[in-house]
């Protein structure tokens, strides 16, 4: 394996490729979509094709992500929205590749990092002689909506192939603490879409989670250049009718370091539970039956989980009696759940086998400073 990166690393990386949108049938590989190549040791992202970031990452098992966006010339921009996912033409494909640093001693050893950022990214391109692909995932909207399609990067990290059933990786994480097994799941197509549906009532299915304005309110550094997403986008004729960036909406951003630096406790424990959780505990999502709603709007109070008896929740309570018991994290089920790993306890529910030390921390931390108890 490091004979073959060190000779792909001795040539020149590819040309940006032309993307496609592909109307029909699910391709095999993901270089039939061409949003990005692989070559020279380098993975390139496709002309026109743009990347892009949140404020706050979701997290999954401490991977890297880099995510992009292509609409089609002929399509149109994106339709502006405060609150719901931009309204993206039909013909538009989003990617987003799950990768991790790599560490010595074997290819299945790779780097715990300490957010989900873009690590080794620079210039329109992602350094793949220091990082170990390990997933793309194509987000396409279609005629018939939104499909979501899993592909998987092969041994020699020259394609990922399509994975519909998803997969499961096999790795080593390496930390500053020691070593840990990690059995890292690509979700099939089912639990993709189980995720995108942020909206049970429309009959719409999937849809983007990532984009919207809250979540893309944050500078990013483009080839030319750091700009603000919202106004670059703009500025590109990717998104239509957005004010100015600082008149949208804007979560705080937390890159998963503790102590917290430059951004208040509380903006960003809301923010965090609002890209990892609020996609499904929100009155529209899978989640609102269960009359926990984790969005940034809610406010404080039972809705928000602060003195709120759990509804159905089996042995995820851990034997706690509230959701948030104001100042004892260690009496909140919140608390418990998103520590835990164990299949019918743990919250998210998918796209993670270990628990987010530092997100813990950050929500214990918050459910601490509150005041007030529970009667």
């Amino acid at each position: 394996m490091s004979v073959l990166l060190a000779a792909c690393a001795q040539e020149a990386p590819p040309a940006p490729p032309q993307p496609s949108y592909i109307a029909d049938g699910r391709p095999e590989a993901l270089s039939d979509w061409g949003q990005l190549a692989v070559g020279g040791g380098a993975l390139v992202l496709g002309d026109q094709v743009t990347p892009y970031t949140l404020a706050t990452g979701l997290f999954t098992d401490y991977a890297q992500k880099l995510r992009t966006v292509w609409i089609p010339a002929r399509a149109g921009p994106a339709g502006y929205d405060a609150e719901n996912a931009f309204d993206f033409p039909v013909g538009t494909v989003i990617t987003k590749t799950f990768y991790y640093p790599r560490a010595e001693g074997g290819f299945e050893r790779v780097l715990k990092a300490s957010g989900s950022g873009m690590a080794h990214y620079a210039d329109r391109q992602l350094d793949l002689t220091a990082v170990r692909l390990i997933e793309t995932r194509v987000l396409v909207h279609r005629e018939t909506g939104w499909e979501t399609l899993p592909y998987v990067w092969n041994d020699d990290q020259t394609e990922a192939r399509l994975m519909r059933a998803g997969a499961f990786v096999d790795l080593t994480l390496i930390s500053e603490t020691g070593e840990q097994a990690l059995g890292y799941l690509v979700p099939n197509v089912n639990q993709c879409a189980g995720c995108h549906e942020t909206d049970t009532r429309d009959g719409l299915g999937s849809r983007p989670i990532g984009p919207r304005a809250r979540h893309m309110n944050t500078d990013f550094e483009y080839f030319d250049g750091v700009a603000n997403q919202i106004d670059q986008w703009s500025e590109l004729g990717l998104l239509a009718d957005a004010p100015a960036s600082d008149e949208a909406p804007r979560n705080a951003s937390w890159t998963g370091e503790l102590p917290l630096a430059g951004v208040a406790l509380d903006n960003a424990a809301r923010a965090y539970l609002d890209i990892n959780c609020s996609h499904c505990h929100s009155r529209t999502g899978p989640g609102d039956t269960s009359g926990l709603y984790l969005e940034p709007s809610e406010p404080v109070g039972p809705h928000l989980g602060v003195c709120k008896l759990p509804i159905a929740a089996g042995r995820g309570t851990g034997n706690r009696r509230y959701d948030i018991v104001p100042g004892a994290s260690e009496d909140s089920i919140l608390s418990y759940r998103l520590a835990s790993v164990q299949a019918d306890v743990m919250m998210p529910e998918l796209g993670r086998a270990l628990s987010h030390d530092e997100g813990v921390a950050l929500i214990a931390a918050w459910i601490d400073a509150m005041s007030g108890g529970c009667a």
